[in-house]
């Protein structure tokens, strides 16, 4: 069994050497790691696959709440768990809305810890069993791309066509639209199938570093370097690299980017020595490419030999016929991630998401999908399920008329408490919903302790009897 990789980030030393220990007597196949300093924690994050992040929220120059999302941004399916005070939990229910786990408050008791630990490691494996299916031969290719309209057909034949080739190509379209998936399918139906298909999300690596994870580095490179490192162009010989959001790599870099693409060959920093490689390249992008040529920030040589091929992602709103398609996917999906039995979508509920708009495409699609069915007290997703979801936004005008010092803003303090108790009711309400009631498995399931969530329900006057025959 592969073991497991954690990393702790906390500018306590003493007490995360100490924690390190510990954690690694009560967890099995899990290996820990420790980092006090969080300017170093993106550069650790890169040389390690860490499966798990514990992440103390106050630190003295870049703070958890800074730290999270460029987490997130450089490894987007990490699981992050946030450290706060006990007088802090609505920072942690904010890390929570902007991609964190879980939670847990100081001081806390190691049984506890242990605990969420586990259940989100756990997690964590069974998210990455099954990317590592979706990479297998059984769910490769075109198989992963879901619709039946016209745009989405053409697609698919201009995958298959330049999937065969060894051309560079350059995927274009709006955030969302899956063009990381169409470059995936790309390179499992080429030639170059049966081997690693390599990620760089480009704008996620700060620039000083986007250079040495490209090119790789030898020992004594710079500081830091304590031993020679392979680029993402080496792990890529003789497969694919895509080259995630291209239009932010900066021109210093592309300048080395093109020689690559010009001669197929790398130089590690450090070294004085070239190094062939056998790479094919695809990028992406959301952003206007010519724009940024006509201002000089796009080197156009590099543009040429990146855009051989352009594959445009259509928008969700030009493909509404395959909205039930995709409904119906990301249902299969998302039930069963939560363990729970399938549960359609009605037909006015279909209806009511071919007339919505999508500004985030197929993933906001996804993203609605999910909470409507972790909502939804219904046998099937109806009208108003999609309703209450579209209605989650919060108005922050107080509801007296706007005055002329204020122009009706509520103060921020009156704001975030009532956004907050919103946020509270309706996560106690769905969470007793799916426990029918039951206070132990509902504390366990919010990984919080059965007097928590005790004091949680006096606040909210929720009455845990109200469920026990929903």
């Amino acid at each position: 069994m592969a073991r497991q990789l954690v990393l702790i980030i906390d500018d306590e030393l003493q007490m995360i050497q100490g924690l390190k220990r510990i954690l690694e007597y009560e967890l099995d196949d899990v290996d820990i790691h420790v980092c006090g300093d969080s300017e170093q924690v993106l550069r650790q994050l890169l040389e390690h696959q860490y499966d798990l992040v514990l992440l103390d929220v106050c630190m003295p120059g870049i703070g958890g709440m800074e730290l999270l999302p460029k987490i997130k941004n450089l490894t987007p399916d990490i699981t992050v768990i946030m450290m706060t005070a006990f007088g802090n939990v609505d920072l942690a229910v904010q890390s929570i809305k902007q991609g964190a786990s879980d939670f847990v408050c100081k001081p806390f008791e190691i049984p506890d810890l242990v605990a969420v630990l586990k259940r989100n490691l756990k997690r964590q494996k069974l998210r990455s069993d099954q990317d590592n299916w979706a990479e297998s031969p059984l769910a490769a290719g075109l198989n992963a791309i879901v619709g039946q309209s016209k745009p989405v057909q053409d697609l698919l034949n201009l995958i298959s066509s330049v999937a065969k080739t060894d051309y560079s190509v350059l995927v274009r379209g709006e955030s969302g639209t899956g063009k990381e998936l169409v470059a995936r399918a790309i390179h499992q139906l080429s030639p170059r199938g049966d081997k690693r298909f390599v990620t760089v999300n480009c704008p996620a690596i700060p620039e000083h570093l986007l250079e040495s994870e490209l090119f790789g580095y030898k020992k004594g490179a710079f500081t830091g370097a304590t031993q020679d490192k392979k680029g993402l162009f080496q792990e890529a010989n003789g497969s694919t690299l895509l080259l995630d959001e291209v239009a932010d790599i900066p021109i210093s870099v592309q300048t080395k980017l093109l020689r690559v693409l010009q001669e197929q060959e790398i130089r590690p920093l450090g070294s004085n020595k070239d190094l062939p490689v056998d790479v094919r390249i695809l990028s992406s992008t959301n952003q206007d490419l010519e724009y940024k040529l006509h201002t000089k920030a796009f080197r156009e040589d590099l543009f040429f030999r990146l855009n051989v091929v352009t594959i445009k992602t259509p928008r969700l709103e030009e493909i509404p016929e395959d909205i039930p398609l995709l409904a119906d996917f990301f249902t299969r999906q998302v039930c069963s991630e939560l363990n729970i039995s399938p549960k359609p979508f009605s037909a006015q509920a279909i209806a009511a998401l071919q007339q919505r708009s999508w500004p985030g495409n197929i993933r906001e699609l996804q993203n609605v999908v999910r909470r409507t069915l972790v909502f939804s007290s219904n046998d099937e997703v109806t009208e108003a399920d999609i309703a209450l979801i579209d209605n989650q936004g919060y108005d922050f005008q107080s509801e007296e008329e706007g005055t002329a010092e204020g122009d009706g803003l509520e103060p921020y303090s009156q704001a975030k408490e009532r956004v907050l108790q919103s946020f509270t009711t309706e996560y106690i309400h769905a969470l007793l919903q799916k426990t029918r009631g039951n206070v132990s498995q509902a504390a366990k399931l919010a990984g919080l302790s059965r007097v928590a969530l005790q004091k949680i329900l006096r606040r909210t006057a929720v009455d845990p009897r109200n469920y026990r025959n929903s």
